[in-house]
């Protein structure tokens, strides 16, 4: 008898249902017409979408462990946002509307769909520390986002000793929490390496990049 679960998940088992929810919530990017091609598609598309279940599974866990809140996503068998079409989804669904598209494809939708990935990687973000030693580092390193608008308007060379620069008090708020969503993001990545080491997926819904299977590809 054929699973009935995408895969195995630090003792839990993620059922194909959910994989199916995703599928039917994110469209195919892939136009493709002659069978085989499409046949293929779909293969990798089930794949990508394990992929992203699992993430949010594991971020769900995570939640747990920690004592978040706020954490729960949509239910297994039903669309995300209360079964909204994913055109009525509101468009503030990333953290602060934040640019995600360099987190590659897996990630991102992840992030996209799972408030429990969202609010762990919030999370992993506030428990960075950054010295002020680093925060002042950035500062001097990159004189050229810091120049005052009179020097930008003239072109001044911001490596240069005379050139004007806002101060460092003015920007250091904004440094730091760039280098702690920097650092976060490290973070969640370095997690996510760990936590789905372990992860056992039944056939079919393998990772899109595992060479072990014929028609593997690796896209973000």
């Amino acid at each position: 008898m054929t699973e009935e679960y995408a895969a195995q998940v630090l003792g839990s088992t993620v059922p194909k249902a959910r994989v199916d929810v995703l599928l039917k919530a994110v469209p195919a990017r892939d136009r493709e017409t002659r069978p085989e091609a499409l046949a293929r598609s779909e293969r990798q598309r089930r794949r990508w979408a394990t992929q992203i279940v699992v993430v949010d599974e594991l971020a769900r866990q995570a939640c747990a462990q920690r004592g978040l809140r706020g954490a729960g996503l949509y239910p297994s068998a039903a669309p995300p946002n209360d079964g909204a079409a994913p055109e009525e989804r509101p468009t503030t669904a990333l953290p602060a509307e934040r640019d995600v598209a360099d987190l590659g494809s897996i990630v991102a939708v992840a992030l996209a769909h799972s408030p429990a990935a969202r609010t762990l990687l919030e999370q992993l973000e506030r428990e960075q520390q950054i010295p002020e030693e680093a925060a002042y580092d950035y500062y001097d390193r990159n004189r050229d986002r810091f120049l005052t608008p009179a020097e930008l308007t003239r072109g001044a060379d911001p490596f240069h000793e005379t050139s004007d620069l806002l101060p460092y008090a003015q920007v250091r708020e904004g440094i730091i929490l760039e280098l702690r969503r920097a650092a976060g993001r490290r973070a969640f990545f370095d997690w996510l390496d760990r936590a789905r080491a372990d992860v056992v997926y039944a056939p079919g819904h393998e990772h899109p990049g595992d060479p072990s299977h014929p028609d593997h590809e690796h896209r973000h």
